[in-house]
């Protein structure tokens, strides 16, 4: 043994391990964070999707029974509702299907998918969004899909501070992970819940989620590990 600890040999072959217990804890997290993922999505569509659409049957079956009965009247008035809840039902699945996959990073790519999304916010409510995110084009397309996602919540929750002014940037980082920053100078934020619904979209990436609120604004930091961020 050399003096001041193990020798080389000894000393690589602790790292190995220590690397492959962290390789086999990363991947078990992972694998739980899809799990919930899919826990969730399930829960959606049976307690919103699934149950609207049973009682779309209902109305349905209580139209034919209105018509037989020579209620026409009545007929159309649950008509009426049925095609209303069935447009509801749509539009939910609409934003099920746009949260899961935005059809705009298919289209346009990371980078002018967030530009165009900071563009429409500070068109519609006189805010400066500055951009910088050159560095998200590199991630994995799941990872750009969820760091979409968490900018689109950051700069909605930033809004209701009435800021004059949002910065969104995407870095990478030396162990090859991810870094997503958005501030903004606007009120402090103190809800509890605005940083539990980022580390809810953050989990099926196990991202860590920092929320620093203080009297100059609030910041998002989000930090992915390198085999979400690209793999």
């Amino acid at each position: 043994m050399t003096e001041g600890g193990p020798p080389p040999v000894e000393r690589r072959r602790g790292e190995r391990r220590r690397e492959e217990r962290e390789r086999i804890r990363l991947f078990e997290q992972l694998i739980a964070a899809e799990q919930d993922e899919r826990r969730r999505l399930a829960l959606f569509l049976h307690d919103g999707a699934v149950q609207s659409l049973s009682g779309i049957a209902l109305m349905l079956d209580a139209v034919g029974h209105a018509i037989d009965e020579g209620r026409h009247d009545a007929a159309r008035q649950i008509l009426t509702s049925a095609l209303e809840r069935q447009r509801q039902t749509i539009q939910s699945l609409r934003d099920l299907s746009f949260n899961l996959e935005p059809v705009v990073l298919r289209d346009l790519g990371f980078a002018p998918a967030v530009q165009a999304l900071a563009d429409r916010l500070s068109a519609h409510e006189s805010l400066e969004v500055e951009v910088d995110v050159a560095a998200g084009e590199a991630l994995a397309e799941r990872a750009q899909v969820v760091v979409y996602q968490l900018i689109r919540e950051a700069l909605a929750q930033a809004i209701g501070r009435s800021p004059t002014s949002v910065s969104v940037a995407v870095s990478d980082l030396e162990d090859d992970g991810a870094r997503l920053v958005v501030a903004d100078d606007g009120r402090p934020e103190r809800r509890r819940n605005a940083e539990e619904a980022f580390a809810e979209r953050a989990r099926p990436v196990s991202g860590r989620v920092q929320v620093d609120r203080g009297e100059s604004g609030t910041t998002v930091i989000v930090t992915l590990p390198a085999y979400t961020a690209r793999n």
